[in-house]
C-alpha cells in the first residue's frame, strides 16, 4: 500500500437525510459548516437528499423525490401539447 495518500483528520460526522429526517453519525473528512445536537453532542452536519433509508432500492416504495422541481418545470413547458 502507497504510505501518506490518505487523510488523517477523520472525525465523527451526522448526515441527515432531508427527505425523512433520519440521522446518522459516522466518520468522515466531509468539510461542512452546519451543526446538530445529537443527544447533547454537536456534530457537524451534512445534508443529503437520499440514502438508503429513503431511496426507493432499499425501502421497496417508490417514491418521488423532487427537491428542485424539475417535474412542475417539466409540466409547465410541455403543457400546450397536452390533449385535454
Amino acid at each position: 500500500m502507497k504510505k501518506d495518500i490518505h487523510p488523517s483528520n477523520y472525525r465523527l460526522v451526522a448526515f441527515k437525510d432531508m427527505s425523512n429526517d433520519e440521522v446518522f453519525i459516522t466518520r468522515s473528512t466531509a468539510e461542512t459548516k452546519d451543526t446538530l445536537e445529537v443527544d447533547g453532542v454537536e456534530y457537524p452536519l451534512v445534508k443529503m437528499e437520499i440514502s438508503n433509508t429513503s431511496h426507493p432500492f432499499y425501502t421497496g416504495k417508490v417514491k418521488l423525490v423532487d427537491t428542485a422541481g424539475r417535474v412542475d418545470k417539466f409540466m409547465n413547458k410541455y403543457k400546450k401539447f397536452a390533449k385535454n
